[in-house]
């Protein structure tokens, strides 16, 4: 995939004119002025019809569980993993929305993936079927708002070796939580919350102990949610705490079922879906402060011509367009790997985060810099993508973590 396909095209003028028109004369409310994001969310959902889609997905799914529980499996088995152009075309359908969206607005991705791909994806990856038919649908199409919960005040990076929150057996089948979450992507409105802590085992090392998932609904007694914290940026994705106070969860809310159904393998999982989509929120900063700083270049005239004739303006635009086609081509490839039914190593997943997170920081910086004062003041909007850029350094694993997980994989294959 060398381009765009004109399909492809037409959807992205559809989702363009569609943000153009009814969420860039809201964006002052939704980032600064403490307006929830999810009504313009599920408008734009209902609008390109992405709750049916989902629907119909869920729908085939759980027909398809409940044909494998009966036995009715036969032509379950003769499917298998491979090439895909149905595959591909709904990959590059996520990839167009989330780039156009954070042109303007990145922490709409960031809200709107937290509650459909983590929370639930989550359950429809490693739930049972009663859970799917009970939790996820909602979340799929954003009825109602989700939650992944796994930060701690002391656990960022180090989320499983200084996780403090416990769920106890209660000796009937159910399990008593205490503890707290920080940091948590639609924290203060989730109706939903994937848990993710430690079993509390007498006798068992802490480092050792087996880490498990709970689906919790908001309301449960003894669980509270703050109020949205003030962020440098992305404030169209309300950020929140969550407390929990001899919660009680019965074991219907033990995600998967069992103990061991996900634990540090499915959270890992987890990440490398987040890895992913980054690519896809860079580039969108990217085009746009690309966008931004060339118009910018032409019009603004200092000592007699437009400073787009200087050579150093020239060398940063330049830049701008090769971090650009990098991650452009990073979307393609990813797009044509879904095809294949190819996966990215972990090495993969981590680099292009890695590259894609600095590629937006040092863009939106540079573009702040073009527009000098101006660039400086809200009405630019430069600088609230270099505010929003910053985030990408750090969520879903930061640059430092990156390079870790890149090298231990290489390592590894030695």
């Amino acid at each position: 995939m060398i381009q765009w396909s004109e399909q492809q095209q037409m959807i992205q003028k559809m989702v363009r004119d569609f943000v153009e028109k009814e969420i860039v004369p809201q964006l002052d409310d939704i980032e600064y002025n403490g307006v929830p994001p999810y009504d313009i969310l599920r408008k734009m959902i209902k609008t390109f019809g992405m709750d049916v889609m989902a629907k119909q997905s869920f729908d085939k799914q759980i027909a398809r569980e409940k044909a494998i529980a009966a036995g009715n499996a036969g032509e379950e088995k003769k499917k298998k993993e491979g090439p895909s152009a149905m595959a591909g075309e709904e990959a590059a359908m996520r990839m167009i929305p989330i780039i156009e969206l954070c042109k303007h607005a990145q922490g709409l991705v960031t809200a709107m993936g937290v509650s459909m791909g983590l929370g639930g994806g989550a359950i429809m990856s490693k739930g049972t079927t009663e859970q799917k038919e009970r939790w996820a649908l909602p979340l799929l199409t954003l009825e109602k708002v989700g939650a992944w919960a796994i930060s701690e005040p002391n656990a960022g990076s180090d989320a499983f070796g200084q996780m403090k929150t416990l769920a106890k057996r209660d000796g009937n089948g159910g399990y008593i939580i205490n503890g707290s979450k920080t940091w948590i992507t639609n924290g203060p409105y989730a109706d939903t919350i994937i848990l993710i802590c430690k079993l509390d085992e007498e006798g068992v090392p802490a480092d050792q102990r087996k880490i498990v998932s709970f689906i919790l609904d908001s309301g449960m007694e003894g669980l509270t949610q703050s109020k949205p914290f003030k962020k440098m940026g992305i404030g169209s994705s309300p950020t929140g705490e969550l407390f929990l106070t001899d919660v009680k969860a019965g074991p219907e809310r033990l995600l998967g079922g069992n103990e061991d159904s996900y634990g540090r393998s499915g959270a890992k999982g987890t990440f490398m879906q987040e890895r992913a989509g980054v690519a896809a929120m860079a580039l969108g900063m990217v085009e746009r402060a690309l966008e931004l700083s060339t118009q910018y270049a032409s019009d603004r005239v200092q000592f007699g011509r437009a400073i787009g004739q200087n050579q150093l303006i020239q060398l940063k635009l330049a830049k701008m367009e090769v971090a650009r086609t990098n991650l452009q081509n990073m979307i393609f490839r990813y797009i044509e790997m879904t095809a294949e039914g190819a996966q990215m190593t972990l090495a993969e997943a981590s680099a292009m985060k890695l590259y894609a997170a600095q590629a937006a920081m040092e863009v939106a910086t540079e573009a702040v810099q073009i527009h000098g004062g101006y660039g400086y003041m809200r009405e630019s909007r430069v600088e609230q993508l270099m505010r929003d850029a910053k985030i990408l350094q750090i969520y879903a694993g930061t640059d430092e973590m990156q390079i870790i997980a890149i090298a231990r994989d290489l390592l590894g294959r030695v």
